[in-house]
């Protein structure tokens, strides 16, 4: 049945007065000794590198630069912050250069295998590294990760921005900070379900379920990401794969701001693939926070990759689990393509966030 505009606003209306009671969640966002660089020089040819603790790990080569940047990019793009990523995924990584006229303006890192429609003709660095490995895997860098511009032949780093462009000889260098997440975010997929984070404290509601998700679409990143892993993640949206390395199915979770407000979404809410949340108040904006939009999820290592440790290449991952019919938990079976009932025995949804350390390890006892 289709969901005409003033039905909606009235479902939106009828969950602020659910929200408003909802308790707060605090996040803790403490950066720790897990954070790196990646540094991409200018220059066709030379080598990406990745640099954790003092080693330097090579990830990929430089193959063609942009000639340009894209405006306007994708309108999630423009909820983010100028000289940050602005999305992450195995077959893309977008930064913000700029907010024009309420519209983003966006800079890319793609691998020369595939293209990203939202990257958008000559406005990306081009590399070598294969799609879901390296800077799209297991050194992916999160949502809100800075970006700076070291120019050639000095050693200051200025953040990146409109004014401040990258040129030949100079190199872009991401930092990105492991914080302190929670272990999980639970999702109970009906209209009305709790959105709970769970950490070491216990637990809070943040939000509801306004539209549960029931099927799983062609999404063509899911082609390079392997079945209950994160494909992508962006100021607006969580896209997580269904089917295996080398074949395409997923479905997406998205807040309700870019479900009412952005042209591009507004099939969300008459097909099944998409599951919309609102905000812990019902009334704010939940795009582009922490930490389910926000510096939280990553797409992880793809198979046969390794971090510096085996906590960091095992629990570096975003991946999720699901409650068929209200039983136990359980890895999403491989589904492929296009289709509207796949998931919609899904009761439940269980969404890890990454870590890179030994649960019970402090972080000031990590080494």
């Amino acid at each position: 049945m289709r969901i005409k505009p003033t039905m909606k606003y009235f479902l939106a209306l009828f969950f602020v007065l659910c929200f408003l009671f909802l308790p707060k969640y605090q996040a803790i966002a403490n950066p720790d000794i897990d954070s790196y660089e990646i540094k991409i020089p200018f220059v066709v040819g030379e080598s990406v590198t990745a640099s954790y603790n003092g080693q330097q790990y090579t990830i990929g080569e430089v193959v063609a630069l942009p000639t340009k940047t894209r405006w306007p990019s994708y309108t999630a793009s423009a909820w983010g912050v100028p000289g940050e990523i602005c999305a992450s995924a195995v077959n893309a990584i977008h930064m913000l250069v700029s907010v024009e006229k309420d519209k983003g303006r966006t800079m890319s890192i793609i691998p020369k295998e595939t293209i990203a429609p939202a990257a958008g003709a000559g406005a990306s660095i081009v590399l070598s590294t294969k799609a879901g490995y390296g800077i799209f895997g297991s050194w992916s860098p999160t949502v809100g990760s800075q970006v700076f511009i070291q120019k050639q032949g000095s050693s200051l780093k200025e953040l990146l921005n409109i004014d401040n462009l990258p040129k030949s000889g100079d190199a872009l260098v991401i930092y990105v900070q492991n914080l302190q997440l929670p272990y999980m975010a639970e999702i109970e997929n009906h209209p009305g379900g709790r959105v709970t984070i769970w950490d070491k404290d216990g637990y809070n509601v943040i939000g509801r379920v306004i539209k549960p998700v029931g099927g799983t679409g062609r999404f063509e990143g899911t082609l390079f990401q392997r079945t209950s892993a994160l494909r992508a993640n962006h100021s607006g949206v969580i896209d997580y794969s269904t089917s295996p390395y080398g074949k395409i199915g997923g479905f997406q979770i998205i807040p309700w701001e870019h479900a009412i407000s952005s042209k591009e979404m507004q099939g969300a809410w008459d097909m099944t693939q998409w599951l919309i949340i609102g905000p812990k108040d019902g009334i704010s904006k939940i795009g582009s926070t922490f930490p389910l939009f926000k510096q939280g999820l990553v797409t992880g290592p793809s198979n046969g990759e390794t971090l510096w440790d085996v906590w960091s290449t095992y629990g570096k991952k975003s991946l999720f689990l699901v409650r068929i019919n209200g039983g136990p938990w359980q890895k999403i079976f491989d589904i492929t393509g296009k289709n509207d009932t796949a998931l919609s025995a899904v009761t439940h949804l269980r969404l890890y966030f990454p870590f890179h350390r030994e649960i019970q390890e402090s972080p000031n006892k990590c080494q």
